[in-house]
């Protein structure tokens, strides 16, 4: 199993950036793939951004262009720069594991809000 740890959530006005982390800790090595969903009232949950093990990216369309995820092997850490954040970004966002035999493992969530 992976342990996720997320920080970096908060209340920001629109147009402003936040960055997400989310520290991975347990079975790393069996990691395959890391990604942040968010999830907003009454609405699923949803992929933002994914990144392989071996640096490929995916990006849903709604965030394309002002988010950026990475990753830091060194500090078993990924990152979600968020830019030009609008109030339709606001939602819980989770930042998700995926090992090579599929198994998913999830972090606690931290609360993004975007308001003037």
């Amino acid at each position: 199993q992976v342990q996720l740890v997320e920080s970096g959530g908060g209340l920001v006005q629109p147009g402003g950036s936040l960055r997400l982390s989310c520290a991975a800790s347990g079975s790393i090595f069996s990691i395959n793939a890391m990604g942040w969903y968010r999830q907003a009232p009454g609405n699923q949950r949803e992929l933002v951004a994914a990144i392989t093990s071996g640096g490929s990216t995916n990006y849903a369309d709604s965030v394309k262009g002002r988010f950026t995820i990475s990753r830091d092997n060194a500090k078993n850490t990924v990152y979600l720069q968020m830019n030009s954040l609008k109030p339709e970004d606001t939602a819980v966002y989770y930042c998700h594991a995926i090992s090579v035999v599929k198994h998913n493992d999830w972090g606690q969530g931290t609360q993004v809000t975007v308001s003037s």
